[in-house]
């Protein structure tokens, strides 16, 4: 049975101030400002896999998402552009998200698996038990 729990990232002031604008119609267009989650992400253990989810709604996956592993680290990157052409104007919006999350530390990192649905997308990666390291040292009497 694995040990491992749902990691918790920790929090920071910002995305309190930032829930707080979200609160007051007339201060929501603050909220980008404080917001220091622009890509979503949760994480989970769920049946020897690692699983990490990411909200980037409004993307092509095979162009615009980049994901690698290095070091135990697990970098999503992803980049979206969207033009708007209205009453003889274009109007255009763009953006660059990246997260990094530390892997468990019986990850592997050559077994990981990425889809993407929805806006939604799921990285999940194989993680091993660990193995039981126990060993009997010999206790050594000293000689006088």
């Amino acid at each position: 049975m694995s040990t491992l729990a749902t990691r918790h990232h920790p929090a920071s002031i910002f995305p309190d101030l930032s829930e707080l604008f979200a609160g007051f119609p007339a201060m929501a267009g603050l909220r980008p400002i404080f917001d220091t989650r622009l890509m979503r992400l949760e994480d989970q253990m769920k049946d020897g896999r690692y699983i990490v989810r990411a909200e980037i709604p409004g993307v092509d996956p095979a162009k615009d998402i980049d994901i690698t592993v290095r070091d135990g680290q697990l970098s999503i990157k992803a980049e979206r552009t969207e033009k708007k052409d209205f009453d003889g104007r274009s109007e255009f919006s763009y953006g660059s998200f990246v997260r990094t999350v530390s892997l468990p530390a019986c990850a592997d990192e050559n077994n990981i698996e990425a889809t993407y649905d929805k806006g939604i997308l799921t990285v999940s990666v194989v993680v091993a038990e660990p193995e039981a390291t126990e060993h009997r040292v010999q206790v050594q009497s000293a000689a006088n």
